[in-house]
């Protein structure tokens, strides 16, 4: 008997785990639920929400593969190793198979059930799925890990689209197995968080091809000139996917080649400009294995823990609300808050506020977004608030810092994702809605801030700091 170990691959197509462990024989699979893990790695509401929708979406597609799912439920991850052995063991299990997961925890959880179960005997079979690269496969000529993206990408590309190897499909069914599985967390009754944002985030692999053949059929063809407005329906909208292993990134890229063959010109431009985006998501990915220390809240570059971020609990707390008096960060909160997710383009103006406007800590702002995101992603998540904070790889130089207001005009200029999210603000015109409190605004509104803090002041204030440090 053979047992896969499911975690951020909650799918059954292109699943290398479960696809080779059913193919070596009879197969089971296991997922564990770790409650006060969630809570350390700051899983918020809204995902687990989505987890717990997608594998009830699982569940029903295994049991048509004749599967058997065991959901154990258990504190944390140092409690995994001896439940995955006594469902080994009852289960008299041969052999283990999982997908690799790259975090520091993750890392160490999955050495110690390796280690655990090759003790009793059972083989350990291991596969790269959430990166197309494992991993230490791309390094620079001196034999390290790369610092800087284009370099990355550069490698990647030559490497990668030459021999990327076809989507597995599903297993074959295979004969049912006389294993009864007990009641589980996903049959506890809870109320579901998020009815709402259930709805704009359906689970179940369906609708993740759907997401991704909409978007190949349409938007990605413009993508890269209506990416960064937010008013516009122009992204993939398949992070949450991708993000919990409802789409595999091998699955998207395969198709996006595909489709670049259909295309030319600057519609082939943009499948360039989205195939670009999952390579940055390769990168951040390989940047934790590289330098593991970003995932234990400290900073890639180093020199940067010395500079005096300021404790700003009342600053903070106008950032998350979205009560800055700057409109694109607030409508941009409030999408957050709304919907779950927030556009890449205000994921970083947001960073940038908060880093360097306010000068406050970056793990705070990084902290709050993984609580709130339902595409939370250790990976992208990090590297995104160390690049806006300049003390990542890659980094913006400290001396660049968006204007709330200029992003505003540029990429909202008619205001209609601000009026969206903020109809205190519907009724001015589209010369004052990036400022409403502009001093020669005729109608200036009754219940928006001012402004918590002034950009030229801010600016030479982080400024100063980082020239110091």
């Amino acid at each position: 008997m053979n047992l896969v170990w499911l975690r951020s691959d909650l799918r059954v197509q292109d699943n290398p785990a479960l696809f080779y462990a059913m193919e070596r024989g009879s197969t089971v699979a296991v997922y564990c639920h770790c409650p006060r893990q969630w809570q350390q790695h700051q899983v918020g509401a809204n995902q687990q929400s989505f987890i717990r929708r997608q594998l009830a979406s699982l569940q029903d597609r295994l049991i048509r593969l004749n599967l058997p799912l065991f959901v154990l439920e258990v504190p944390d991850f140092s409690a995994v190793p001896k439940a995955i052995k006594e469902l080994a063991t009852d289960l008299k299990i041969r052999q283990l198979h999982f997908n690799d997961e790259y975090p520091v925890n993750e890392r160490r959880r999955d050495q110690s059930v390796s280690e655990c179960l090759q003790e009793m005997g059972i083989e350990v079979h291991r596969y790269t799925d959430r990166v197309i690269s494992t991993p230490g496969s791309l390094l620079t000529g001196a034999g390290e890990f790369y610092k800087v993206f284009t370099p990355f990408a550069r490698t990647w590309r030559s490497r990668e689209l030459e021999q990327l190897s076809l989507p597995l499909p599903a297993p074959t069914p295979q004969s049912a197995l006389n294993i009864s599985t007990p009641p589980d967390w996903l049959n506890t009754p809870k109320a579901d968080t998020g009815n709402h944002i259930a709805q704009l985030w359906p689970a179940g692999e369906d609708e993740a091809q759907r997401r991704l053949t909409q978007f190949l059929d349409g938007p990605v063809l413009d993508y890269q000139a209506q990416r960064d407005y937010p008013a516009c329906d122009a992204t993939s909208r398949l992070s949450p996917y991708l993000a919990h292993g409802v789409l595999s990134v091998r699955h998207c890229l395969y198709h996006a080649l595909q489709k670049m063959e259909q295309v030319s010109g600057a519609q082939q431009e943009g499948v360039w400009c989205w195939i670009n985006e999952l390579i940055w998501r390769e990168f951040y990915t390989h940047i934790l294995v590289g330098y593991p220390r970003v995932s234990m809240n400290r900073a890639f570059q180093q020199h940067t823990e010395a500079l005096p971020w300021r404790n700003d609990p009342d600053g903070f707390a106008a950032w998350c609300e979205g009560r800055t008096g700057f409109p694109l960060v607030d409508a941009a909160m409030a999408q957050l808050h709304q919907t779950g997710w927030m556009h890449n383009r205000l994921r970083m103006v947001c960073a940038m506020f908060l880093t360097k406007n306010l000068f406050i800590h970056w793990r705070w702002g990084e902290d709050y977004f993984m609580q709130h995101l339902i595409d939370g992603d250790l990976a992208a998540n990090n590297g995104g608030w160390q690049w806006a904070a300049s003390t990542g790889t890659d980094a913006a130089p400290y001396f660049r810092m968006f204007h709330p207001t200029t992003q505003s005009k540029r990429f909202d200029p008619r205001g209609k994702f601000l009026r969206h999210y903020l109809p205190q603000l519907a009724h001015l015109s589209d010369q004052y809605i990036h400022e409403p409190w502009h001093r020669r605004n005729p109608v200036l509104p009754k219940d928006y801030p001012q402004p918590i803090v002034d950009h030229r002041e801010s600016r030479q204030r982080v400024l100063a700091a980082f020239k110091k440090w």
